[in-house]
C-alpha cells in the first residue's frame, strides 16, 4: 500500500529538524495543524505556551543561551500581532528567532474578504521587526526561504526571520521530498590586509587604547582578553556582552559606561576599539559617550561604520576572526599594564562608592544572589529597577548568561525568556529577576514552566 504524501507543512518540519531544531515554542491552531502533524517522530520537542507573546520571548531566551536560533510556530493574524513584541525585542537586540507562521489561502491574499484572522497584508507588518519576511506562495519556495533564513543567521548581523505560509500550501501534498536540502554557508570573513594594517597602525601608536565590546563579540572572548592584555586597554562590555571577560580580570572595566566612573574613564582613551556593538544610548543611559579618541570598529553590520558614531577605520568582519587577525599583526610582547590596572580599580570602586540609596539596596541583593548562585548559572531579567542595576554592577562569569531585553526595553520579557533559556541550556541553574509589574505580563507562562521544564527555574 502505498504510503499518503507529505504535506508542505509536514516537509518543512522534517527540514527544520536536518537543520538541528530541536525545540520549537508555540500554540496550535486550526491554522497550523499541518506543521504540528509533523512534529510527531521528527525529533523536535514542542513547548506549548500560554501565549504567543511568551512563545517569542522562549525563542529569543533559548537562542541568547544557546547560540542556535531560536523557532517557534504562530497563527494567522492575532498569532503574529501577538508575538510582534518579542520580535521587535529580538530585532532591537540581534537574536537570532524563526517564526514560522500561517497566512490565509493565496487567493485570499489582499482580498479582504474577510476571512478568518485576516489581516490586509501580514507580511508587512513584520517587515520593519525582521531581517526580512516573505510569503511562500509554493510549497517549492520553502527550503529556499528557510536557506536563506540561515544565511542571515549565520553570515549576517543576526535576527528574526519571519516566514508566512499560506493553508494551501501548508496542506497541500509535495510533489517531491525536499526536506533533506540543507543549505547552511557560514562565514562572515575578516577585513582586507590594507584595513587590518591601518587599524594595527593605530593601535600601536595609541598611548591609552581601550576596547568596548557588545553581543556581537560574543564568540570571541579568549580573543578579546588576549588583545586587552596584549594593548594593556581598559575593557568595557555592553550589557548583551556581559562575561566576555572573567569577572575579577584587572583590565576588565564591566557593563559600565551607563554611569559616570564609566565615561570618566572612557574620555581619556586615545583610540577606542568597538567590536561587536552598535554603541547605543540604552548602554550608555546618554545620548552620546564623551569620546576623545579616534574610533575603531568591528562589525558585521556596514551600516554601523557611519552612523552616530562614525570610524576612523571600518572592519566589516566576524568578531573573533578579526580580533585574531590583529592580534598576528601585534607585538607578541603586552604592554605595561600598571597604570591600566590602577584606572579600572578605582573605576570599581568609584561605581559602588557613587550608589545611591536605592543602588546600595539592590547591591546588597545582588551580592547575596552571587554569593549564592551557581558559576555556571543564567539570569534573566526584566525591566525593572533591581536590574538596571544589575546591568552594570552585577559581575557575569560567562557570556550568555545574563538576558535582558536592553534595546527595545519590553515589559514582560524576564519569565519567558528565562523558560527558554531553560531549553536552550538544560543543565544550567536560572535565575528570573522581575517586577511585580512586568511579571503579571507574562504570568501566565508559569503554568508553562511548570508543565514543560524538567529542572526547576527560580523566578
Amino acid at each position: 500500500m502505498q504510503s499518503k504524501p507529505l504535506t508542505g507543512g509536514q516537509t518543512l518540519v522534517r527540514l527544520l529538524a536536518n537543520y538541528g531544531v530541536d525545540t520549537v515554542f508555540g500554540i496550535p491552531g486550526v491554522h497550523t495543524l499541518e506543521l504540528y502533524r509533523g512534529l510527531p517522530g521528527c525529533g523536535i520537542r514542542h513547548v506549548l505556551t500560554r501565549h504567543e507573546q511568551g512563545a517569542g520571548f522562549m525563542a529569543d531566551g533559548y537562542a541568547r543561551v544557546s547560540g542556535k536560533p531560536g523557532v517557534c510556530f504562530i497563527i494567522t493574524g492575532p498569532g503574529v500581532t501577538n508575538a510582534a513584541t518579542a520580535i521587535g525585542q529580538a530585532y532591537a537586540d540581534s537574536i537570532p528567532m524563526l517564526v514560522i507562521s500561517s497566512v490565509n489561502h493565496t487567493a485570499s491574499l489582499g482580498k479582504g474578504w474577510g476571512c478568518l484572522h485576516e489581516t490586509q497584508d501580514q507580511r508587512a507588518m513584520t517587515a520593519p521587526i525582521t531581517a526580512f519576511s516573505a510569503v511562500a506562495l509554493s510549497a517549492e519556495d520553502l527550503p529556499e526561504l528557510i536557506a536563506r533564513a540561515y544565511a542571515v543567521f549565520d553570515s549576517e548581523r543576526p535576527r528574526p526571520v519571519h516566514i508566512s505560509i499560506p493553508l494551501d500550501v501548508l496542506a497541500a501534498p509535495v510533489t517531491r521530498d525536499w526536506s533533506n536540502e540543507v543549505a547552511r554557508r557560514p562565514g562572515r570573513g575578516v577585513p582586507s590586509d590594507d584595513v587590518l594594517e591601518r587599524a594595527v597602525a593605530k593601535l600601536q601608536a595609541a598611548r591609552h587604547p581601550m576596547i568596548i565590546a557588545g553581543g556581537g563579540a560574543l564568540q570571541a572572548a579568549a580573543a578579546l582578553e588576549d588583545l586587552s592584555t596584549r594593548l594593556a586597554a581598559p575593557f568595557f562590555s555592553t550589557v548583551a556582552g556581559k562575561g566576555l571577560l572573567p569577572p575579577h580580570a584587572p583590565l576588565n572595566a564591566g557593563a559600565t559606561l551607563c554611569v559616570e566612573p564609566g565615561w570618566a574613564l572612557i574620555a581619556q582613551a586615545d583610540v577606542v576599539l568597538a567590536v561587536g556593538t552598535e554603541m547605543a544610548d540604552t548602554d550608555f543611559w546618554r545620548e552620546r559617550l564623551p569620546l576623545n579618541a579616534e574610533l575603531l570598529r568591528v562589525d558585521i553590520d556596514p551600516r554601523k561604520f557611519n552612523d552616530f558614531y562614525p570610524c576612523a577605520v571600518a572592519l566589516q568582519g566576524d568578531a573573533q576572526h578579526t580580533v585574531k587577525a590583529l592580534l598576528k599583526r601585534l607585538p607578541q610582547t603586552s604592554r605595561d599594564a600598571s597604570t591600566a590596572i590602577e584606572a579600572v580599580a578605582s573605576l570599581r570602586e568609584a561605581v559602588k562608592a557613587g550608589h545611591g540609596q536605592l543602588q546600595s539596596i539592590h547591591q546588597a541583593i545582588l551580592d547575596r544572589v552571587a554569593a549564592e548562585l551557581p558559576d555556571n548559572a543564567f539570569i534573566s531579567s526584566d525591566m525593572t529597577q533591581l536590574a538596571y542595576t544589575g546591568n552594570y554592577a552585577f559581575s557575569t562569569n560567562a557570556p550568555r548568561s545574563w538576558l535582558h531585553p536592553t534595546g527595545y526595553g519590553t515589559l514582560g520579557y524576564g519569565l519567558p525568556a528565562g523558560i527558554g533559556a531553560k531549553f536552550g541550556a538544560p543543565n544550567r541553574p536560572g535565575l528570573v529577576l522581575v517586577g511585580d509589574g512586568g511579571f503579571l505580563y507574562t504570568a501566565p507562562e508559569l503554568a508553562t514552566a511548570v508543565e514543560e521544564l524538567d529542572s526547576p527555574l527560580v523566578v
